[in-house]
């Protein structure tokens, strides 16, 4: 059964800012029904929305209702610098974690689930100017 405890969250948090202090990035780390560790990016200097889809609707409806990043995939959906954060910032909320799950099967065995937002339904992403 999935579960991810406060101090586990403490215990890498402080890699997770380091990487989001890198690449100019404001985040909150939060816990979620005690299985799911929830980075919620709100803004910084990455412009996630062009480096996002291939589409120009996929693009409207991420500045609209943000981005839930799917954490398997997200190598085929960003490009640039929003890649490259993510590329890092994910092994470090899954560090520590496992998945021995067969989905053919029906059995889920993971650490602790993990979501990324890139802003909220109600708070769009901010992409910060220098």
């Amino acid at each position: 059964m999935a579960y991810v405890s406060q101090d586990l969250k403490s215990k890498l948090t402080p890699k997770i800012k380091a990487i989001c202090k890198k690449y100019g990035v404001k985040a909150s780390i939060a816990v979620r029904h005690h299985s799911t560790l929830v980075l919620n990016v709100k803004s910084g200097k990455i412009d996630f929305i062009s480096d996002y889809g291939d589409t120009t609707e996929s693009r409207n409806d991420a500045k609209k209702f943000g981005i839930q990043v799917n954490p398997y995939h997200y190598q085929s959906h960003f490009d640039g610098k929003a890649k490259k954060f993510l590329s890092e910032v994910i092994p470090a909320l899954n560090n520590g974690n496992h998945d021995n799950s067969d989905s053919q099967s029906d059995y889920f065995d993971v650490g602790w689930y993990i979501d990324v937002n890139i802003g909220k339904w109600d708070k769009p992403y901010i992409v910060e100017t220098v």
